[in-house]
């Protein structure tokens, strides 16, 4: 993999600024805050404020899993990453100089870390009224890599489907090249240790809590009602 481009990954990585900062539905879909540990400032990770309301993703995604996602299991990872960052000594300074360094961080640090990026990545690859289809650019790279779109959603739905147990579905990006995979628990492609990697452009969480309410078992019916809410051109914004 190419080393990772400051100017390509603005949805990706920010520095810690001293500063809680939020990001904007078009901004960066990662944060920081700065926590003072023994007098020097320490990269923490952040959760995002949610780009839409609870129920606006109806009906592919109901409003009450959408709550107790956002405000049960995403806060739970951002405090229990920082509680991680703190106990622990870690200095990294971003996300990706965290994710870097994946394979030397403990379990709780590790899988709350993904946690947290995960989740900030997957509510801005959503919107309650998305673009029915990709930018001209992203659909010519879609084209070259996988035929076409129908081909791309088809392979992507079955990464998602044959996740086994919890996880991740990816589209990324590599060497210019479009690839579709998965990653276990809260694992993703910018770790280094991890058998599919690459720069991510869009995700689907198929940990049961994120479509169990509604769809049950179902996990098929979850998948394929979510394609209609694929924020299009965020994930050509990653492309950039």
């Amino acid at each position: 993999m190419e080393p990772i481009k400051r100017r390509k990954f603005i949805d990706l990585s920010v520095k810690a600024a001293g500063v809680f900062t939020f990001a904007s539905m078009a901004g960066s879909s990662l944060n920081a805050l700065a926590l003072e540990t023994d007098s020097v400032a320490a990269f923490a990770f952040a959760q995002i404020p949610l780009p839409y309301a609870y129920n606006a993703l109806e009906p592919a995604i109901d409003a009450l899993t959408m709550e107790i996602h956002y405000t049960k299991h995403h806060a739970a990872y951002v405090k229990n990453v920082n509680d991680a960052i703190k106990a622990e000594n870690l200095t990294y300074k971003n996300e990706l100089e965290f994710f870097s360094n994946a394979s030397k961080l403990s379990a709780k640090a590790r899988n709350n870390a993904g946690g947290v990026w995960n989740h900030n990545f997957f509510w801005e690859s959503m919107h309650p009224a998305p673009s029915t289809k990709p930018t001209v650019k992203l659909k010519e790279a879609i084209d070259k890599s996988f035929g076409s779109l129908s081909n791309m959603k088809d392979e992507f739905s079955k990464a998602a489907l044959a996740q086994f147990g919890s996880g991740w579905a990816w589209l990324t990006i590599e060497d210019g090249k479009l690839k579709i995979g998965s990653t276990p628990n809260q694992d993703n492609p910018l770790m280094d240790n991890v058998a599919f990697r690459g720069t991510p452009l869009l995700a689907i969480d198929v940990w049961e809590h994120a479509y169990y309410l509604k769809y049950q078992n179902k996990r098929v019916d979850y998948i394929n009602a979510w394609w209609d809410t694929v924020n299009w051109e965020k994930v050509a914004q990653r492309m950039l």
